[in-house]
């Protein structure tokens, strides 16, 4: 498959009042055409900094991508595209769908408004071939009678319809990548559900790429084919959603699968409960980041960083217990994959 995003080495630092965030660490992943790629981990761990980055949507002022980076969009880097060129791209090659929709619309402007307005700023067309593009698109994401609802104001739908409307604006001008972050946040449960189905059948239909951004692994199960889980600014794990779920090999990664309710249950074992917090990014992190909330931790683990290690055919683990002079450890309960130690 074509590669239509390469990501090389991503830093992202924060300047602030308590002194410099480090937020993303070296960060390198890449997306092909028509495959749905998954960002998993925690709150803080640099998920939505990672894929603003991509978009070139943080503030300049306080957030710096370090020169050495590398972000590059079928071809051109973004790091090095001026303000200008950025735009033309922004909605109309790469969009994104925001977490929160009430803030992300414009209050003052129908959604009708805020769709043609990006098919107005990317494409040579009339008012009147917008509008009826626009009013496809609200079709397309199912909201009923579309040509009613172009002129309603984001205050008038309720949270799953305006989270409708968001993805209608970033389909406007068919990108080839889509960049979800956390799309079903503050939804109930039966709206995400619909949500999910309908990115789903659109991703199927259009055959763009989508990166997923979510802390939701049950999400993830059902719409990612590859997955990357993410820490303290780094990722841990990657690999396919089946050696995610049924191989991981990451302390972090059993952590995070061995939250889930669902898997609690059918193990009929004790929810688990992540001990600790994360490190602080303001200081320089020596050996592992998930060392002093790791069960297995060893000498090495505070020591050394541990780079990432093949484990299987495309999967990958930055942790010391997947080189061959580790101990053996058993997963927690419920965790498939067997022993680990060595590749």
């Amino acid at each position: 498959m074509e590669e239509l995003l390469s990501v090389q080495n991503l830093r992202v630092s924060f300047h602030t009042y308590a002194g410099v965030v480090h937020a993303v660490r070296g960060v390198s992943f890449s997306m092909h055409e028509g495959e749905v790629l998954a960002i998993v981990g925690e709150s803080g761990c640099g998920k939505t900094v990672t894929s603003k980055a991509v978009m070139r949507l943080l503030d300049r002022t306080s957030a710096k991508i370090d020169p050495a980076s590398s972000i590059a969009l079928d071809g051109r880097d973004m790091v090095r595209l001026s303000k200008r060129e950025l735009n033309r791209l922004r909605g109309k090659e790469i969009s994104m769908i925001f977490q929160d929709s009430m803030t992300s619309l414009n209050p003052t402007m129908t959604v009708g408004r805020q769709i043609m307005e990006n098919i107005l700023t990317h494409e040579k067309v009339t008012k009147q071939e917008a509008r009826r593009r626009a009013r496809e698109l609200l079709e397309l994401v199912e909201i009923p009678d579309p040509g009613a609802r172009l002129e309603n104001y984001p205050h008038q739908m309720s949270g799953g319809m305006r989270q409708r409307v968001m993805i209608a604006i970033a389909l406007a001008c068919k990108p080839k990548i889509l960049i979800a972050d956390e799309p079903t946040t503050a939804l109930d449960v039966t709206i995400q559900a619909q949500l999910l189905d309908l990115l789903k059948q659109i991703q199927k239909k259009t055959g763009m790429s989508v990166l997923l951004v979510t802390h939701d692994l049950g999400i993830v199960a059902n719409f990612a084919q590859r997955v990357q889980v993410m820490y303290a600014g780094v990722i841990v794990e990657r690999g396919s959603v089946r050696d995610i779920f049924k191989a991981p090999r990451h302390p972090y990664t059993w952590a995070l699968l061995s939250s889930v309710p669902g898997r609690a249950l059918e193990s009929k074992s004790e929810l688990y409960a992540l001990r600790g917090t994360p490190p602080d990014l303001r200081l320089p992190l020596e050996g592992c980041p998930f060392a002093d909330r790791c069960e297995y931790c060893m000498n090495i683990c505070r020591r050394e960083s541990p780079a990432e290690m093949p484990v299987g055919e495309g999967h990958w683990s930055a942790c010391w217990l997947c080189h061959e002079m580790a101990p053996a450890v058993e997963p927690p309960t419920g965790i498939g994959g067997g022993s680990h130690g060595g590749t």
